[in-house]
């Protein structure tokens, strides 16, 4: 693919001719792989994403050190080669597409070919190779082509996990489901600093202090793909991702940093680390090569179809809002009126992108890959109103006009799902708060963390509360786990699947409730039928 001389420009901070070889773009001589590598090159695993009809992007990264201080992952100078195959088995005896790409130290030695010339709606398996080193193999799925008739999609989607919080148990059930696709909706890492790690046990230098710099945000991804349970569900299924806050700095908004150290509340300063953190998370990634960050830009919001069933559209509350009305803390009191007609957390443009595509799809469930939460949540069980300003309750004319926008184009079926909460909920979306009458417009469900909060609960005062002052809010749980998805013409389900710690790795899994939206009739109700067995076949032959 022929990239013009301003496409090459763009990339000019980080090495034209490097990023575009990691990213297959461009073709290259072969290099060779270091003779002393210093042990396995493929420490983080591999993945796929982002597919389409025709193919979808693989990823690994070369790290046979992957928590190397430098953040190099203990390879050297040299750009090395990287092999890859797609087959229709597991044996890749029907080897169906190969091909080379060229780890560059540059985007630390990650590489994200784009594989193409695939066939719709079906499983693939693909592995990479450097020298006599070969990964583990990842198994993939093309998307149906768009209109085709689908009968059912089966996905799971999770977020927020802290790696000194407990163990990533969740991923092994959710590697055990019978899934078409993973969404991650956000804080894949966390860039604060840890005086201890798990089970009070002493941290790594290297990790006690917040993260600024690219070496330090490499080494946050390195520690979360560290986890075999996290590598196992990547390999298993091709990811949708985003990010929330927490993968650059906690509640950051647009050019303004969050609650950080001060020096970097210098939009220049915090540009510079948004294009640290932005690179590290290209870098560790199933991300295609439109999502290449420039600098301290990184374009995420994107649409995943399936079929004439869904049509998933992924958006980024955080690079185009407006700083949060109250800053720092998180209610109104004495803070910039939330409901102000200018405020946004999409910006103009990509609220106008999101707002045509309901016009112009026409697939039966509209699917939003949402970060913050977006149904309105008091607080105060009593007469006031307690509400937080980092969600969509601090962006209230955008909210109604997204919701608005829907209803007004006639959107069929509208599900959003979100995480950073912590907790899981259903809930019901309305057009406009502010008018207690008026109608329902959509769903919101709200997955909880992986790890994030700890051992959590199925009840605390947090839900006691919500569900009080929250008519629309239809279900709480506090603990930890991933909510898994079926839909098809008819029906929306989703399962809210939880552990009953993560302390300690080992526990096992249930369906905590069900909930469903029923096709033509907006809001939650709870499911009454039984949910599907609590693990099914993960890989068809």
């Amino acid at each position: 693919m022929a990239l013009s001389r301003r496409e090459l420009l763009r990339f000019g901070g980080v090495g034209a001719s490097a990023v575009l070889v990691g990213a297959g773009a461009v073709s290259s001589g072969r290099f060779a792989a270091p003779r002393r590598i210093g042990g396995d090159p493929f420490t983080l695993g591999v993945a796929s994403g982002d597919p389409a009809p025709d193919g979808v992007v693989l990823w690994t990264r070369l790290a046979p050190d992957p928590l190397a201080p430098d953040g190099h992952g203990g390879m050297a100078l040299a750009p090395v080669s990287v092999d890859y195959e797609v087959a229709h088995d597991e044996y890749f005896r029907q080897v169906v597409a190969r091909g080379t790409v060229v780890a560059t130290r540059e985007l630390g030695h990650s590489v994200h070919p784009e594989v193409g010339g695939l066939e719709a709606d079906r499983w693939y398996f693909y592995r990479f190779r450097v020298g006599s080193a070969i990964s583990p193999v990842g198994r993939t799925r093309t998307a149906p082509t768009a209109g085709q008739a689908v009968s059912r999609l089966r996905f799971a989607f999770a977020s927020c996990q802290s790696w000194p919080s407990g163990y990533f148990t969740a991923y092994e059930h959710m590697s055990a489901e019978d899934l078409d696709l993973v969404v991650h909706l956000g804080d894949y890492i966390y860039e604060r600093g840890w005086r201890w790690g798990r089970l009070g046990t002493p941290v790594d230098p290297g990790f006690r202090d917040e993260v600024f710099d690219l070496a330090g945000y490499r080494l946050r991804y390195a520690q979360a793909k560290s986890e075999g349970p996290l590598r196992a569900a990547h390999a298993a299924f091709p990811w949708l991702v985003t990010m929330d806050d927490h993968e650059v700095d906690n509640n950051w908004a647009g050019d303004t940093a969050g609650i950080g150290i001060d020096v970097y509340r210098v939009p220049a300063m915090f540009r510079r680390r948004r294009a640290a953190a932005f690179q590290a998370m290209y870098e560790h990634q199933p991300l295609r090569r439109a999502q290449m960050p420039s600098g301290p830009d990184i374009l995420l919001h994107r649409r995943y179809r399936y079929g004439d069933l869904a049509e998933i559209t992924m958006i980024d509350t955080r690079q185009y809002r407006n700083k949060p009305a109250c800053e720092p803390g998180l209610l109104w009191g004495g803070c910039t009126d939330p409901t102000a007609a200018d405020r946004t957390i999409l910006g103009a443009r990509q609220r106008d992108w999101l707002l045509d595509g309901f016009s112009s799809s026409n697939a039966r469930w509209q699917v939003i890959g949402n970060q913050v939460a977006m149904a309105r949540s008091d607080y105060d069980p009593g007469p006031g109103v307690d509400l937080g300003s980092d969600g969509w309750d601090g962006y209230v004319a955008d909210r109604n006009r997204v919701l608005g926008g829907a209803s007004a184009r006639g959107v069929r079926n509208l599900v959003v799902l979100t995480g950073d909460r912590h907790h899981n909920y259903a809930a019901d979306l309305r057009r406009d708060y502010a008018e207690p009458e008026s109608p329902i417009v959509g769903a919101e469900f709200t997955g909880t963390s992986i790890t994030s909060g700890g051992n959590g609960s199925d009840m605390n005062d947090t839900g006691r509360d919500l569900l009080a002052a929250n008519p629309d809010l239809k279900f709480f749980n506090g603990q930890r786990g991933y909510v898994r998805v079926e839909v098809d013409h008819r029906l929306w389900r989703s399962d809210f699947r939880v552990v009953p710690y993560i302390d300690r790795p080992g526990a096992g899994v249930e369906t905590r409730a069900g909930y469903v939206v029923e096709d033509g009739v907006p809001g939650v109700t709870a499911a009454t039928a039984p949910s599907a067995p609590a693990v099914t076949p993960a890989h068809p032959r």
